[in-house]
């Protein structure tokens, strides 16, 4: 089923702020495009190799579920997100403070997915038109800017479920009636697809 996501930037601003890693954008978050552009011209295996380095020390340092970045052909890296965002403050100041050289070195912005790829646009789409057939008609495709956590599909807002949330008897025959398409919008944002189709 898709969950509704909201990130809000603050983990990569945990884990980079204070080294002298990437440039940093309005935001005060740095970019992804920024680190990748401050780092070495370096091989595909090396990047992939700085990227696991960084993750092991994630997960070394209270996030033991935290998966590999996936490093595409193309240069896109896609992260678990998912596991930085459910960590506790104290994890996230215990993380940062262990690996920020690591993901500096890497280019690794654990909250800055690059725009959903066009494989999971279009599962996003198929689930959103079976979820409007089945009178859910505020469901809304999803696009190149709509918001998605890997492996959790694209979000939900509370505009396009009834007022019952997801509770509603409505919303739950909608997802019964959806559920394959619905899968399949997951399986296509799971890092082992984003990393084929980025």
């Amino acid at each position: 089923m898709r969950n509704r996501y909201v990130f809000a930037g603050l983990a990569g601003a945990l884990l980079l702020a204070g080294c002298g890693g990437p440039a940093v954008s309005s935001s005060g978050v740095p970019s992804l495009s920024q680190a990748a552009g401050q780092q070495s011209q370096g091989s595909t295996s090396t990047r992939a190799a700085a990227l696991h380095a960084a993750a092991q020390c994630i997960r070394q340092h209270g996030i033991p579920s935290y998966a590999d970045p996936v490093l595409t052909a193309g240069g896109q890296v896609y992260t678990d997100a998912r596991s930085i965002q459910d960590a506790s403050q104290s994890v996230l100041d215990a993380v940062r403070q262990a690996c920020a050289t690591l993901a500096a070195q890497a280019g690794l912005v654990p909250d800055a997915e690059p725009p959903p790829p066009p494989q999971l646009i279009q599962a996003g789409v198929r689930a959103a038109e079976c979820m409007r057939a089945h009178n859910l008609p505020n469901f809304r495709d999803p696009t190149a800017q709509s918001a998605y956590t890997p492996g959790h599909g694209f979000g939900i807002t509370m505009g396009e479920i009834p007022s019952g949330g997801k509770l509603d008897p409505t919303y739950q025959a909608a997802a019964h009636a959806c559920r394959a398409l619905l899968d399949a919008e997951i399986h296509a944002s799971t890092l082992a697809s984003l990393g084929n189709d980025g």
